[in-house]
C-alpha cells in the first residue's frame, strides 16, 4: 500500500517525507495549525474548537479499527518519535482512547538490557509486533538505535570491532535493516505508520517547567531530560539524516508539528485511520448454510 497516495487525506500530505529527500527540520514548522484562525485563540479555546474534531476522529478510528479486526487481513504498526515532552504519551492517549483496547498493544520501550544487547537491534522490536487485526504501538522504537545511539555512541551494544560503529558504512547499513524490516512487515500484511512529533526547543523548555510547577507532575520529570537539552543540536542532525534515510513509500515518516498539542493529536488520528479506511475493508462474508446456522441459534437463544 503507498500510504503517501489518494487514501491520505489531502492536508496531510504537506506532512509525509518523500523518499530519498534530504531533510532540514528548521524548515518544518512546529506551531502550524489547520486553521490560521486558532493560531491567536487561547489554547483553551482552542481545546474546546477542536474537542468535536478529535471526537469525530475517535469515532471514525473506531469503525475503521472494527473493521480491522473483523478482517483480520492486516496489522497496523504506528511508531512515535519524538524529543522529551513532545507529547507521545498524550497522543496515544487521547487518539486511541475510542477504539477497543482489546483490539490495541502499546510498547514502551526502555532501555535496552544485558538480553536486548545479547541480540541484534530489531530482536526485542520484532516480539512486540502487532497480530492481523490489531493495531501496535511502539512509544519510542528501533529507530532509537540510530538516533540515541547515533548521539550517545557509549549506549550502544558491543559489536565486532570490524562491523561496530566505527566500520566503513555502518549507520546506511543500519539505515537499510531498518528499511529491509519494514519492507519485510509491509509485504506480510503490517501497515507501517511512522510520525515524528516535532516540537521546538522553546515549547520543550515551558512543558519541563510546566512538570516542575505542578507537583503531580513531578513524576514525569527527570534530570536526565536537561542533560539531553545540551545534544538538542546533535539530535536534530540524527533526526534529519534518518528521516531522510528511511521515509519509503511504503513506509514514510509524517512530521507532525507538535507545539500545539491538539492540532498534533490531530494529525495522528486522520492519518491512522485514513490508511485504514484506504484499505478498503470489508466485514466477513457468510455462505448460505452459515447464515441459516446463525439463525438456527438466534431461534434457539430467543426460545430460552
Amino acid at each position: 500500500m503507498d500510504i503517501s497516495g489518494p487514501a491520505v487525506r489531502k492536508y496531510l500530505k504537506k506532512f509525509i517525507v518523500g523518499p530519498e529527500k534530504k531533510i532540514r527540520l528548521k524548515n518544518f514548522e512546529t506551531g502550524w495549525v489547520q486553521h490560521e484562525s486558532f493560531r491567536n485563540k487561547p489554547e483553551e479555546v482552542v481545546d474546546d474548537l477542536l474537542k468535536e474534531v478529535l471526537e469525530k476522529d475517535q469515532k471514525e478510528l473506531f469503525a475503521a479499527q472494527e473493521l480491522l479486526a473483523a478482517s483480520h487481513k492486516y496489522g497496523i504498526l504506528i511508531v512515535l518519535q519524538g524529543m522529551d515532552t513532545a507529547g507521545k504519551d498524550g497522543t496515544i492517549r487521547h487518539v486511541m482512547s475510542g477504539v477497543n483496547p482489546q483490539g490495541c498493544d502499546v510498547h514502551s520501550f526502555k532501555v535496552p538490557d544485558v538480553e536486548d544487547h545479547l541480540h541484534d537491534f530489531l530482536w526485542r522490536y520484532e516480539r512486540a509486533l502487532p497480530e492481523r487485526g490489531m493495531i501496535g504501538i511502539f512509544n519510542r522504537s528501533y529507530y532509537e538505535d540510530v538516533l540515541v545511539v547515533h548521539v550517545h555512541p557509549e549506549r550502544m551494544e558491543e559489536l565486532p570491532e570490524t562491523i561496530g560503529p566505527d566500520a566503513e558504512g555502518f549507520w546506511d547499513d543500519r539505515y537499510k535493516d531498518i528499511n529491509a524490516f519494514e519492507k519485510h512487515l509491509v509485504r506480510n500484511g503490517t501497515i507501517v505508520l511512522k510520525f515524528f512529533l516535532h516540537i521546538s526547543k522553546d515549547e520543550q523548555k515551558l512543558r519541563l517547567l510546566d512538570r516542575l510547577d505542578h507537583k503531580e507532575k513531578y513524576w514525569k520529570f527527570s534530570v536526565s531530560d536537561i542533560a539531553e537539552r545540551e545534544y538538542w543540536n546533535d539530535y536534530l542532525v540524527a533526526y534529519e539524516e534518518m528521516l531522510a534515510a528511511t521515509s519509503t513509500k511504503y513506509a514514510p515518516w509524517f512530521i507532525v508539528p507538535a507545539d500545539h498539542k491538539w492540532m498534533a493529536r490531530t494529525i495522528v488520528a486522520e492519518a491512522i485511520t485514513s490508511a485504514i479506511e484506504g484499505l478498503n475493508l470489508s466485514y466477513p462474508k457468510y455462505s448460505d448454510e452459515q447464515i441459516r446456522h446463525l439463525m438456527d441459534a438466534k431461534e434457539t437463544l430467543e426460545k430460552e
